[in-house]
């Protein structure tokens, strides 16, 4: 049985920011080296590893400093087949079970 996720953008937010957080330390990379690196300031850094709070293009610069940037835009690609899979209403939900 699968198993339906319910995200909000707060979840989205953390994990961006868990999943580079940890892309910097395994590169070994302290929060101003990032910064020389990225161009986002060491307090911006901070304040998103903590909170998940950062702007959609600094965000696209921590990005590419750490992790390949085409990885993220290959999200954007192919949306039909993706969203054609997810349940538009509750009925589908209850019926598909997921």
């Amino acid at each position: 049985m699968s198993h339906f996720l319910l995200l909000d953008d707060s979840d989205v937010q953390h994990a961006f920011a868990v999943h580079l957080r940890k892309r910097r330390e395994q590169e070994k990379l302290s929060r101003d080296a990032l910064a020389a690196r990225s161009g986002v300031p060491a307090p911006t850094i901070k304040k998103f590893e903590l909170t998940g709070q950062i702007s959609f293009r600094q965000l696209l610069l921590l990005w590419q400093s750490l992790d390949e940037l085409s990885r993220l835009f290959a999200l954007t690609q192919n949306t039909e087949n993706n969203q054609s899979s997810m349940p538009t209403s509750i009925e589908e939900v209850l019926k598909n079970g997921f």
